[in-house]
């Protein structure tokens, strides 16, 4: 396993465990922001069970690497999400260029994970 991969699969899971349980448990100011992006709060909840989720199988992926495989293509599709959601309300180029970065760095861990 390549350091690129060891490097982005620990970063990434813990932005992912950590952004996903800031959702789950609704810690300021994460109400404020789904609110802005227009979301319930259920599906607010779910995305973050689903980031943590992902975090933690980037993680996990050590172990097994196939469920690291999953575990990004499935934080690909939620960073899409995310640019969408954020382009929906016309927030900034700033807020969404953060997300295009993750989002860069994600899809580079599938590439790094499936074609080293």
């Amino acid at each position: 396993m390549s350091a690129v991969v060891v490097v982005l699969s620990v970063l990434l899971g813990l932005l992912f465990v950590g952004t996903g349980g800031i959702k789950v448990l609704s810690v300021p100011p994460s109400p404020a922001i789904r609110d802005h992006l227009g979301i319930r709060p259920e599906l607010w909840r779910l995305i973050g069970v689903l980031e943590a989720a992902g975090g933690v199988g980037l993680l996990a992926g050590f172990v097994v690497p196939p469920l690291g495989v999953a575990a990004s293509i499935g934080l690909v599709l939620l960073m899409i999400g995310a640019i969408v959601s954020r382009v929906r309300v016309s927030d900034s180029a700033a807020a969404i260029s953060i997300d295009v970065l993750v989002l860069v760095l994600v899809a580079g861990l599938v590439a790094a994970r499936t074609f080293a």
